[in-house]
């Protein structure tokens, strides 16, 4: 179906590569193929990045940028790749962390999560909340403020901080200052009018959808842990940042999930971008800028704030 893109996006739609979720291998050496050809991000100012090792049953590799303004005990934000729980790694938003990093002047730790299918739900889960609570109990090491720490994911990470999120709520630990969240992975009822009409659209679609739902939940039933949008309270969630896009089969819960936070009395802002498709971000032009910059102004005002 045709799509209304933004006039600088629309040029760019043919020439995106699509992955295929049903073909994992392949889905994973393009997702390396793009990685490998997208200009990196330079800083203004020198990021320092250390590669550390969450210890536990199941080793968890981080790493860590340090902006070189960032005065101790600064910030911290956990940030979560995307991939639909099936793909990416640390290269694959080594620029984001590092822009995040230089932009916002905060500490980030990148975590290098185990995927479906080999390690469906709730493995995956598990490695973001070790790597919270390692990052909170190593402060002082770190060199990092244990008062002031978000969780930031883009799709599936974005689904995965929000669980991470509740994690930390139900289980009295560590507390969040901020949750901000690109095209969250939130349902995996995929029951919206968006999810069911969006089956053609550039980066993710329906049938990606579903294939991810699937490697992640390996046949299990879905908990709230899983996909977020089935929690039944949201209440006690840190102040939230959500940004949807237009063409995205995940907008509509999207937008279901910041409205439900504000109706359980969390401090939400919602942004919501004409023209967009899912993971539209990371394209050169001005509403993609913008959406970072969104990104970043969300997370320096909750952590500097």
């Amino acid at each position: 179906m045709p799509y209304a893109f933004d006039p600088e996006l629309a040029p760019l739609v043919p020439r995106l590569a699509r992955i295929d979720y049903t073909d994992v291998e392949t889905a994973r050496k393009t997702l390396r193929e793009i990685t490998a050809a997208t200009p990196a991000y330079w800083p203004r100012e020198p990021v320092w990045v250390e590669h550390r090792t969450v210890p536990g049953e199941h080793a968890v590799p981080v790493r860590v940028y340090r902006p070189d303004r960032a005065v101790p005990p600064a910030p911290v934000v956990l940030y979560l790749h995307g991939g639909g729980f099936v793909l990416g790694d640390l290269a694959m938003v080594d620029s984001a962390a590092a822009r995040v990093a230089d932009q916002a002047g905060v500490v980030v730790v990148s975590v290098d999560y185990r995927l479906a299918p080999e390690h469906p739900f709730p493995a995956g889960l598990d490695d973001c909340y070790a790597a919270l609570e390692w990052t909170v109990a190593r402060a002082g090491d770190l060199a990092v403020d244990p008062d002031r720490v978000g969780v930031a994911g883009e799709s599936a990470g974005g689904g995965l901080a929000a669980a991470v999120a509740l994690l930390a709520r139900d289980r009295g630990g560590p507390r969040l200052r901020h949750l901000c969240l690109l095209s969250p992975e939130l349902d995996d009822r995929l029951d919206t009018p968006s999810a069911r009409a969006f089956v053609d659209t550039p980066k993710w679609d329906r049938d990606n959808a579903a294939a991810s739902w699937r490697h992640y939940l390996n046949g299990g039933d879905a908990s709230e842990l899983a996909a977020p949008a089935r929690a039944v309270d949201l209440a006690g969630l840190p102040p939230a940042f959500i940004g949807v896009s237009e063409f995205d089969p995940l907008r509509d819960e999207d937008i279901t999930f910041a409205h439900r936070l504000i109706q359980a009395g969390v401090r939400t802002e919602l942004r919501y971008y004409p023209g967009t498709f899912h993971a539209s971000y990371t394209a050169p032009v001005a509403v993609s800028r913008r959406m970072l910059a969104d990104q970043v102004d969300a997370i320096r005002s909750a952590l500097h704030g």
